[in-house]
Parts: structure tokens; sequence; C-alpha cells
């Protein structure tokens, strides 16, 4: 079963809010939901198109690599660095780990301490 474009936000924002030291705010535009650890952005959750709900998060560049060459709904960041971020939409091999491994992923990369997974 493939995730819609909701399911997937709503699965990146319920694991953001999770972890440690987070805020969230628009400060770049109404359409943007931003998520930051430390004052640094981790996730980006877009708003402003119902065709286009995809998230955009930081990833170490091989990994990011790998995700573009395996998933088609991952692609180079949109509005920020292509080498140092993806965004990611509902498709073929999108699951809900996937989300959340790549949620603390960012975190993780953005200075974020987060607590001991189970």
């Amino acid at each position: 079963m493939t995730l819609s474009g909701a399911r997937l936000q709503q699965i990146a924002r319920d694991t953001a809010a999770s972890l440690n030291d987070v805020s969230r705010g628009r400060p770049f535009t109404p359409h943007l939901d931003v998520w930051k650890v430390r004052g640094k952005v981790f996730l980006i959750v877009t708003e402003d198109d119902p065709d286009l709900q995809i998230i955009t998060v930081k990833i170490d560049p091989p990994y990011g690599d790998a995700l573009r060459r395996d998933h088609a709904t991952i692609v180079p960041g949109h509005y920020l660095d292509k080498q140092h971020w993806i965004s990611i939409g509902p498709g073929a091999g999108i699951t809900p780990e996937l989300i959340e491994d790549l949620i603390y992923t960012s975190y993780d990369l953005a200075g974020g301490l987060k607590p001991e997974r189970s």
C-alpha cells in the first residue's frame, strides 16, 4: 500500500514532534511548515500545493544519492542545497519506517540529540 501525501506529511510531523529541543514555525512563507532543532532546520513540510505533498529533509550526500536512485519520488531538495537535502513524495517504497528514519537522520545531522528508540 502506498502512503498518501497527507499521511506521509503527518508521519513526518508526528515524528519530528516527538524529538527533543524542536521548534516549529513558518519563517519563509505560510505554506512551508519548518521544523528546527537548536535553531537549525531539519524538516520542511510543503503545504502550498495539494498535488505536491512533500517533505524535505537534510541527508548525507551518498545516502541521498542512493535514495534518489532507488525511489522515483525522492528528488533533490526543493528550496535548499541539492546535495545535502532531499524531497520525498508519496510513491512506491515510501513507508512509514523510511519516513521516520529520514526524520531521525535529518535531526541528527542538524545537531539534535534524540531519545533512545526501542
